[in-house]
């Protein structure tokens, strides 16, 4: 990789916002375009919305934000230590929610995987889990 950062941040809502920005932020040096900005940070917030509601279920914990490139491909992993997915599959099912009483909608890796070039989930149960994207820009 050419260049990376890694943070750990309170597995609060209020870091949503918080890791959209730092990602959009490190990932400003390649210049992307304004659409390309927005659907990284759109899937960062996702990836951290569903550490802090669903791996900690607003518990508390510790969230990471690895984010690296090279030339024009960018790659940001989102991980948690909560209680993880038992059912990858199940839960990558749009509209799948296991949360159903927080009204949640249940598209969070749908949106993922449509604002980035790949995405891929790994997860332990009681062990956590980690979100791999990877979303390539568009060269200038």
């Amino acid at each position: 990789m050419k260049n990376q950062m890694r943070i750990f941040f309170d597995a609060v809502s209020e870091n949503e916002a918080f890791a959209r920005l730092v990602a959009a932020g490190f990932f400003a040096q390649l210049n992307p375009t304004l659409a390309e900005i927005t659907d990284v940070k759109t899937a960062v917030s996702e990836a951290v919305t569903n550490a802090i509601i669903h791996g900690y279920e607003g518990k508390g914990g510790t969230v990471e934000l690895f984010c690296a490139y090279d030339e024009n491909r960018l790659q940001i992993e989102v991980a948690d230590r909560g209680i993880g997915i038992p059912n990858i599959a199940q839960a990558m099912e749009p509209l799948y929610t296991s949360k159903p009483e927080l009204e949640r909608s249940g598209m969070g890796f749908t949106i993922m995987e449509t604002f980035m070039d790949k995405m891929r989930v790994e997860s332990i149960p009681h062990f956590g889990t980690r979100v791999y994207m990877e979303k390539n820009l568009k060269a200038e």
